[in-house]
């Protein structure tokens, strides 16, 4: 027995998970990056800090629609994401998984969604994750459960990343911002938090959620004062789909 296939026996299963597609999603973002680098000023700070072999927990702040598309596109390594579910309709939804992004319905405990995200990691690739869970202020104020809880079953590292100016201030949640527009990534020290056998006390994983959030706060606060870029506030509207 492969040491692969023990840790996909571990509980929660995911022996019985197919494995997340990435060959298409390897060509599609080669073209978005393209796209990408000639619509905006995209700098990309410590790129050397993303680890590029085994799983990665790769936790941005989010803003705006753009995120993960630029994301997918700039990233050193090829990254399956979660989408909300309502994005996964028709032919656009056909698209997403065949890139090997994954849809999670956000309104109920979606055990696909979660034992997805979980192959991907124990399959040693890259799983992006927004830990405020919504496009907002971008401060990390408010941290959601699942990069903690993805975190304490795998122990993969946690890869913190700002991203600055991709809304403007006053800027629309559901739009890119204009052509032109200068975007700043940072990427910050991977970090890990313990592993914790099954089961797992919703007061241990609200604790390392806390303890997460510290770290993704200093980090984007360090990030606007070295880059100077910052953050956008509050968006004029909520964001829809929260």
């Amino acid at each position: 027995m492969t040491a692969e296939l023990t840790g996909h026996r571990d509980l929660p299963r995911t022996d019985d998970v197919r494995p997340m597609p990435y060959r298409l999603g390897l060509v599609v973002r080669a073209g978005v990056r393209a796209y990408f680098g000639r619509r905006y000023e995209i700098v990309v700070h410590r790129e050397e800090l993303f680890p590029r072999v085994g799983p990665v927990l790769m936790t941005p702040n989010h803003l705006s629609l753009l995120d993960g598309p630029l994301l997918g596109a700039i990233s050193p390594r090829m990254l399956h994401q979660l989408a909300k579910i309502e994005a996964f309709g028709g032919l656009q939804g056909q698209f997403l998984h065949r890139v090997g992004q994954i849809a999670i319905d956000r309104s109920t405990y979606d055990n696909l969604a979660i034992r997805k995200s979980i192959r991907v990691l124990r399959d040693g690739r890259v799983l992006n994750i927004y830990p405020e869970g919504t496009r907002g202020a971008g401060d990390f104020g408010r941290i959601r459960l699942g990069a903690a809880y993805l975190a304490m079953v795998t122990g993969a590292p946690i890869l913190p990343v700002a991203l600055l100016g991709t809304r403007l201030p006053g800027g629309d949640v559901e739009r890119y911002p204009p052509a032109g527009s200068r975007i700043d990534v940072v990427y910050g020290e991977p970090f890990t938090v313990d592993r914790v056998s099954f089961p797992r006390r919703h007061s241990d994983v609200r604790a390392v959620a806390d303890q997460i959030g510290d770290v993704l706060r200093a980090h984007v606060q360090a990030a606007v004062a070295a880059t100077g870029h910052p953050l956008p506030g509050a968006p004029d509207k909520k964001d829809p789909d929260d």
